[in-house]
């Protein structure tokens, strides 16, 4: 009789935590509609027809009409498009190892000094990711002017011939990459900050207690300790340098000599003057699954597992 009792009130607690499970999905879906709603109008719909229009001869003047595969044809033979990529490979190459590495030293730095000096050092680094890009761009302009910048005026302290910083090819891509570096120290080093105040100090004075100097901590400790924050920064900066478009658009306007079109603008320059707009749908698929592949490729070749304490 007691045995019954019990298994009726274990199967009364059970009906009535299945009841709070279930009430509790239902408003967590509540909460998710909107998201998703948003997310399908905005991201989800648009893609796919995108995907439809990059098999169609199409413009804002007439109806779609379905070619194919002509548009990808063209876009794979286009060298033009594949100079842009491989220039926005060089400028990844220019742009995220140096800001992984500055952000480095600089999150070590804030670490390593006193409360109040480094919530001035955050704020003084993180003041150039809240400045626009146009901004940016413009400020960069005005400091490499030939004949009056900041930058040829300095090097003439020197002796050195003022250089045309975004007027020659050999440096238009270089004097664009500065800026998009200072743009992206801020939150990177910020997010290494975090990363390096996580780190037990239990870790780091054990290796003290061992001898170990500030090159062997950061060898042995910090660095392992900042794996997967490392891999996430590579990717992301190479995601946001390759898809760099404020900078070459209102520094050079992709020039000269289409030395500084990355890939976005060569889309947004076809996208502007062409009027077959399934093209430039295609080359933007193109380079969606270009950014895909270089991912999967990171992900596989660095070792990404959770570390443990």
């Amino acid at each position: 009789m007691m045995v019954s009792a019990v298994s009726t009130e274990r199967r009364a607690v059970r009906r009535q935590a299945d009841a709070r499970k279930y009430r509790d999905t239902k408003v967590a879906y509540l909460f998710l509609l909107p998201v998703v709603g948003l997310l399908g109008i905005f991201v989800i719909w648009p893609a796919i027809y995108a995907g439809f229009l990059s098999f169609q001869n199409w413009s804002f003047y007439k109806e779609p009409e379905f070619v194919g595969l002509r548009n990808f044809t063209a876009v794979l033979s286009d060298p033009l498009f594949w100079a842009s990529v491989g220039r926005g490979f060089a400028f990844v190459a220019m742009t995220v190892p140096p800001m992984l590495v500055l952000a480095f030293f600089f999150a070590s730095l804030v670490v390593s000094v006193s409360r109040r000096f480094a919530s001035i050092l955050k704020v003084s680094i993180y003041i150039p990711t809240i400045i626009s890009s146009v901004i940016t761009s413009i400020i960069f302009v005005l400091m490499y002017d030939y004949s009056g910048g900041l930058l040829n005026w300095f090097l003439g302290i020197f002796g050195i011939d003022p250089i045309a910083w975004i007027g020659d090819p050999a440096w238009a891509l270089l004097a664009i990459a500065i800026p998009a570096i200072w743009l992206g120290m801020g939150l990177t080093s910020l997010i290494m900050v975090a990363a390096m105040v996580d780190i037990p100090t239990e870790f780091y004075e054990a290796a003290a207690m061992e001898g170990a100097n500030w090159w062997q901590k950061t060898a042995f400790i910090t660095l392992p300790q900042m794996k997967n924050i490392i891999l996430y920064l590579l990717i992301t900066g190479f995601v946001a340098a390759i898809q760099q478009f404020e900078l070459p658009l209102v520094m050079t306007g992709g020039g000269p000599l289409d030395s500084t079109t990355l890939p976005n603008l060569f889309i947004f320059n076809h996208f502007r003057n062409d009027i077959n707009v399934g093209y430039s749908i295609a080359a933007a698929l193109v380079m969606f699954v270009v950014l895909g592949t270089v991912s999967a490729i990171v992900f596989k070749f660095v070792n990404s597992e959770r570390l443990v304490d």
